[in-house]
Parts: structure tokens; sequence; C-alpha cells
């Protein structure tokens, strides 16, 4: 299971590349094609990450409105039964 330490790691891997960058723009002979390269890499990983949350946030809520929706009564059990079938009817 994923958990904040492994969202750390992610986040660590864009402030390297940040430093990259920041290293590169400092040299003197500042090499363009490599700002382009580590310019790319810090784009694709920043949009994996911004998806991995979008994803994250919109399970917590779909969680949280199915919990909201199955409170209505009956036991624990029939409400679970009945967000799998929703949830399965939902996804046709």
């Amino acid at each position: 299971m994923a958990s904040l330490k492994d969202v750390k790691q992610l986040t660590q891997g864009l402030e390297d590349l940040v430093g990259q960058l920041t290293s590169e723009l400092q040299n003197s002979d500042v090499d363009f094609g490599k700002l382009v390269a580590v310019s790319d890499e810090l784009s694709e990983r920043a949009d994996g990450l911004a998806e991995t949350f979008t994803s994250v946030n919109e399970a917590l809520m779909e969680r949280l409105q199915s919990v909201k929706g199955g409170n209505s009564g009956g036991s624990r059990q029939q409400s679970s039964g009945s967000r799998s079938e929703s949830r399965a009817g939902s996804r046709s």
C-alpha cells in the first residue's frame, strides 16, 4: 500500500530535477538541450504526480459519497452490497 513516504520520494525526484535545472542555469556553459531534456522530465513527472493525486481524490470522494448514500438505513453488510451493485452499474 502506498504511503505518504512514497509521495515524499516522488516529490524528492521533482526537487532533484529542479536542482539540476538550477545548476545548469548557473553554469556559464548553458546546455539548452540539457535544459529541455530536464524540463521535459520534470513536466512528465509533475503531470504523473498530479494524475495520481487526482485519482486518489476521486476515489476518496466516491467513497465518501457512497458512505453518505449508504447511511440511510439497513445494516452495514446490506449497505456495502448495495454500494458494490451501484458502482458496477455506473461503470457500464
